[in-house]
């Protein structure tokens, strides 16, 4: 295989690979090294003897991610508040043609799933990755990890109860969340009366600004905390700032814009037709790849 196949094949592969990585690690910097890691190391492979590029490259990568992210725990574990994904820019396009897939493919991307994956072990987030996103064979996956596939089918059962356990159970019409969240941009430039009566009583807000700007420390609960703090919030926006709604990871997402570069995310989990759970991002460090279309 010449040099040029070899890049046009990785090429080809590499969306899958960066889907991979990032629903491991949850930061598209820590994704986009591990991936640059596994095109180093596929430069260098004996591609000759490689039967099965896809899988050979995903099995690269796969071990990249467990290894990051082994190293990355104890990092997360002193972050200064509540911890969310990095948001990404989500428009799977004509690769992905099939509406079901698509709605796989965008659940696991969400905010809510990615942070209930955080509190999987390496190997069980690895299993539930590759399976219940990409459905890769359970042989597959244990070729991946250097594990017997009765041992991945066992995490894999495991890491999928965690998550069904924990993750919100909303069956939320797309078009329903657009209009919620238009709703609530509306709403938050006028009276508190009509934007709490968007919220669910038990309404959670999370908040991740990684101590480096203003933003909740904490889980704020219940409709009346929930709303007067996004009040107070929206009373404070600058003027010559600019509001968009924007698709990020697989939902509509409000982001606040001030000269270009982006300074808040605001995204919300929608049932019975009210917020239940919104999370706002203020961590600069997580905004930078966002800009002003």
């Amino acid at each position: 295989m010449t040099a040029d196949a070899a890049t046009d094949l990785f090429e080809e592969h590499r969306p899958v690979l960066t889907g991979v990585a990032y629903r491991m690690l949850g930061r598209i910097a820590d994704a986009e090294d591990v991936v640059q890691e596994a095109w180093l190391r596929w430069s260098a492979a004996d591609r000759a003897r490689v039967r099965e590029p896809r899988a050979y490259l995903v099995r690269i990568t796969t071990r990249l991610a467990v290894d990051r992210l082994r190293h990355l725990r104890s990092r997360r574990e002193a972050y200064p508040g509540p911890w969310l994904p990095e948001p990404l820019v989500t428009d799977f396009g004509p690769a992905v043609p099939d509406t079901a897939e698509r709605a796989v493919l965008a659940d696991s991307v969400s905010f809510a799933v990615l942070v209930v994956l955080e509190s999987l072990s390496p190997l069980e987030r690895a299993v539930f990755v590759l399976r219940e996103a990409f459905g890769f064979p359970y042989a597959e996956i244990a070729a991946a990890l250097d594990r017997t596939e009765a041992a991945v089918r066992q995490l894999g059962g495991r890491a999928r109860r965690h998550v069904e356990e924990r993750r919100p159970r909303y069956d939320v019409d797309p078009a329903e969340r657009r209009d919620l969240t238009e709703r609530f941009l509306a709403a938050a430039g006028g009276a508190i009366e009509p934007l709490l009566a968007l919220l669910a009583p038990d309404v959670r807000l999370v908040g991740d600004s990684g101590g480096k700007a203003k933003g909740p420390r904490r889980i704020i609960e219940t409709a009346d905390k929930v709303g007067r703090f996004l009040f107070a919030v929206a009373g404070e926006l600058d003027p010559a700032g600019e509001l968009r709604v924007v698709e990020l990871n697989g939902a509509p997402a409000v982001v606040y814009f001030v000269g270009g570069k982006a300074d808040a995310v605001f995204q919300i989990e929608v049932g019975q037709g009210v917020i239940q759970c919104a999370y706002i991002i203020r961590n600069p460090d997580k905004l930078a790849g966002l800009s002003a279309p």
